[in-house]
């Protein structure tokens, strides 16, 4: 499992125990404070009535069939209120009445209940000692959905109390706002913790992003080639890509040191031996003819210690550039036809037939000088390895999206033992028409200059004979 994946399930795994233990209990207490509104409004409608009542019986007056019809023509009268989201179409209130004994004078519910001891149940009890009553009490026990709210306040005439007044309110119609409050704050939460997983998942992508970058560098270096060293930004993984990237470079900086020296001594070991034996072989008295064969090796051989020289430079240039080669816009047809007419005397010499196919008009990205080089040691290998009187093929062409050059000749091929070898540094096939082989460094700069322009190349034979080279290079730069 990645690492963006693992810091993600975490995040969701915090947030989802951060959301779910306070919306729990946000719901649970939901239904505690539509109950303290709904009783809170209670308490003053039950002092309200008390108050009627307690001064209709200072006067003398009260008739408890009265306050009962009261409630009753209440119940009767159509209603249509709309409350929110609530549909209210009656009035589902009830109260009672009990005198100092707490037994029942009055009752909106059923007549039967009448006279009947009320004086245990906490409302009146509570209320007919000077303290705050109220209880709630399901009609049936084993349904939540029959509960009712009792809500109680102390009838007081000439400052005794003398009776309890009870209003009751069934708690179906609290239930049917908290069926509709739940689902809200359900769905709220999952909006919220939504969006705090996409701000979390922003979040890894974000954090991981420098490490994914350190990795493909890490594994481009590992691959042999040489990308640039990514952004990462200011932090820890900045400092610890810092901190790889100058070690990468230490390492390396001395690998190649001893690499390069070690290579350049060998291959300069071999020209050097050879002059040295021809100046030993040297004499006045020698005829000129054979002192002339002499000096003609002593001058190729210091000359092939030259190109592998600059050659070795180049490479080096090229494969410490710790930086892509700087592009610009390129003519292919152009830089194709520049690299044919640097090798023309060549091709002239041999005889050789070149067949050009690109397109006139296409522009690509690149390093010129660079791409000249490499397309004009890959055109010197044609060249060296067609028969006389051979024809050579180049051609350019676009294929998904990115442009193909091939470079193919009608020589013998290359060797199955040399097929893993043919980039190698130093390694190199006898020339057919010398016999002599040349720095074995062309094909290694061919690679290195593809590999800087983030493209691929690639060495074989062809169905029909011969052997070609295949260089892929992508259009855009980014």
């Amino acid at each position: 499992m990645s690492l963006g994946a693992r810091i993600f399930l975490c995040y969701l795994v915090i947030f989802s125990a951060c959301f779910y233990y306070p919306i729990q209990w946000m719901i649970g207490n939901l239904e505690a404070r539509y109950r303290e509104s709904v009783e809170e409004i209670m308490v003053d409608q039950a002092h309200i009535l008390a108050g009627q009542v307690a001064g209709e019986m200072a006067a003398g007056r009260f008739d408890p069939q009265t306050l009962r019809a009261a409630f009753l023509r209440a119940r009767q009268q159509p209603l249509a209120a709309t409350i929110y989201d609530l549909r209210k179409t009656t009035v589902d209130s009830h109260f009672y009445l009990t005198d100092a004994a707490g037994r029942i004078i009055a009752d909106s519910r059923e007549p039967t209940e009448l006279g009947a001891d009320y004086a245990a149940w906490n409302d009146v009890h509570l209320t007919l000692r000077g303290a705050y009553g109220t209880r709630t009490t399901r009609r049936d026990p084993l349904d939540p959905t029959t509960s009712s709210l009792y809500v109680a306040a102390p009838v007081v005439v000439a400052g005794q109390i003398v009776g309890c007044l009870t209003l009751i309110k069934p708690t179906a119609s609290i239930n049917v706002f908290l069926a509709q409050a739940r689902p809200r704050v359900l769905q709220a939460g999952a909006l919220a913790l939504a969006a705090a997983m996409g701000l979390s998942l922003l979040f890894s992508i974000w954090l991981t992003r420098p490490i994914k970058r350190l990795i493909h560098y890490a594994e481009g270096i590992g691959a042999g080639r040489r990308p640039a060293f990514p952004e990462l930004g200011r932090s820890e993984i900045a400092e610890l890509g810092q901190a790889l990237h100058q070690m990468q470079v230490a390492l390396e900086g001395k690998q190649y040191v001893e690499e390069y020296v070690q290579n350049l001594t060998h291959e300069i070991k071999s020209p050097l031996s050879a002059i040295r034996g021809a100046a030993e072989l040297i004499d006045e008295a020698m005829p000129p003819e054979r002192r002339e064969r002499f000096l003609e090796n002593i001058r190729t051989e210091a000359a092939r210690i030259g190109r592998i020289v600059d050659t070795m430079l180049e490479l080096a240039a090229l494969e410490n550039r710790r930086l892509q080669p700087e592009m610009q816009p390129l003519d292919l047809h152009a830089l194709l036809a520049n690299v044919i007419e640097s090798k023309q005397p060549l091709l002239q010499q041999k005889h050789l037939d070149l067949q050009l196919r690109a397109p006139e008009r296409l522009t690509i990205p690149g390093n010129g000088f660079l791409l000249h080089q490499a397309l004009a040691n890959l055109l010197q290998n044609a060249i060296d390895f067609s028969p006389p009187g051979g024809r050579i093929d180049l051609a350019a062409e676009i294929t998904d999206g990115k442009l193909v050059v091939t470079v193919a000749d009608a020589g013998a091929g290359i060797p199955d033992y040399a097929r893993e070898r043919i980039f190698d540094k130093f390694y190199s096939l006898q020339r057919p028409d010398s016999g002599r082989k040349s720095t074995g460094l062309g094909l290694n700069l061919v690679r290195e200059v593809v590999t800087a322009h983030n493209g691929s190349v690639r060495l074989g034979n062809r169905a029909g004979g011969g052997a070609e080279a295949i260089v892929v290079l992508p259009l855009a730069t980014g």
